[in-house]
């Protein structure tokens, strides 16, 4: 006989089988059905939706945190330093160029102006 060779599995067989499985399926949720106690009793239907996060760690900032700003401030001057060196050449092309076509425009206006005097 072959190793693969094909078993017939009998009626009960697959009944045990599908019996088994229905079984673990319904032990694996039971968790998840079970009445809360961690909640409040008026919370319970706000959190039932929650899956616990087995072992997850998530970070958060609490609201009681006193200094929450503070290492924002201390990493700003260095954060606006690096990006605005990075940046200038766009941006400041960019002004030259505004600030050109305001000059030129002015001169232009004014010629005329001056060239319509009488």
């Amino acid at each position: 006989s072959s190793y693969l060779s094909y078993v017939p599995i009998s009626k009960q067989q697959q009944a045990v089988g599908v019996v088994t499985m229905l079984r673990s399926a319904i032990a694996r949720s039971r968790p998840l059905m079970a009445p809360r106690y961690d909640v409040a009793p008026f919370m319970v239907k706000w959190w039932k939706a929650r899956v616990p996060n087995d072992g997850q760690i998530t970070r958060t900032l609490s609201p009681y945190e006193q200094q929450a700003i503070m290492p924002w401030l201390r990493s700003f001057p260095k954060r606006f330093y690096d990006k605005f060196t990075g940046s200038f050449l766009y941006w400041g092309g960019a002004g030259a160029v505004v600030i050109g076509t305001a000059v030129a425009s002015d001169a232009a206006d004014a010629a005329e102006d001056f060239s319509h005097r009488f």
